[in-house]
């Protein structure tokens, strides 16, 4: 078959040698094919792999509301547990009237340990998400079984109180001057923030009810 004889017309495709009309028929419908795989077949292949990835997505999220709804009781009973201790930690934060005696509580529970006060200095009051956070700087002296039996006081005092940024050392170290020292022997200085807490200006309905309850 000599290619050159052929009129390659495409009006004179029925004059063409059949191994040229199959070859013709094989390109058109490869292209039909490829024209309709990229215009067509290649966003729904997207499309179907987007749907297979959310229904991934909405399985585990089935699953994990799944576990949490077997679980819904016992999360309503944390809760309300949560809620309870909540309460009874609001109703152990002094309320503003009642900071000044609980400056005294602590002041007395140091000296009613053998403690000797160098410093005790409040700070101003530091704003929380709903109290406020009231600092004591202290410095006392005393040996170190008093100390302990400080801390171990203001732990049981009625109204919450911490003891943070604790330092002690003998006061041989901490002492500037002979005047300074105690007649205690193996004495040590405790340096100390003690803070307490009390409720904030802006107290919810909860805070409320418990003001009540302290009144009654």
């Amino acid at each position: 078959m000599n290619l050159s004889e052929i009129d390659w017309d495409f009006n004179a495709a029925g004059t063409w040698p059949l191994p040229i009309k199959i070859a013709a028929i094989l390109i058109c419908a490869l292209v039909v094919i490829g024209g309709g795989v990229y215009y067509d077949t290649l966003d729904q292949l997207s499309l179907l792999e987007s749907a297979e990835k959310k229904e991934q997505e909405l399985k585990t999220s089935f699953e994990s509301k799944q576990k949490k709804s077997v679980n819904l009781a016992d999360y309503q009973e944390q809760l309300t547990q949560i809620e309870a201790s909540l309460t009874e930690m609001i109703r152990q934060m002094p309320t503003k009237e009642e900071v000044a005696s609980l400056l005294v509580d602590i002041s007395q529970t140091g000296l009613a340990s053998g403690l000797e006060f160098r410093l005790f200095k409040p700070s101003e009051p530091v704003r929380k998400d709903f109290y406020f956070e009231l600092p004591i700087n202290i410095q006392v002296i005393g040996k170190y079984e008093e100390l302990g039996q400080f801390v171990s006081g203001l732990a049981s005092l009625p109204r919450i109180v911490t003891v943070h940024d604790v330092s002690i050392a003998p006061e041989k170290d901490e002492a500037k001057d002979a005047k300074e020292k105690s007649s205690k022997p193996g004495a040590m200085v405790m340096n100390a923030t003690v803070k307490t807490y009390n409720e904030g200006e802006s107290s919810d309905v909860e805070s409320s009810k418990t003001k009540k309850e302290r009144k009654q």
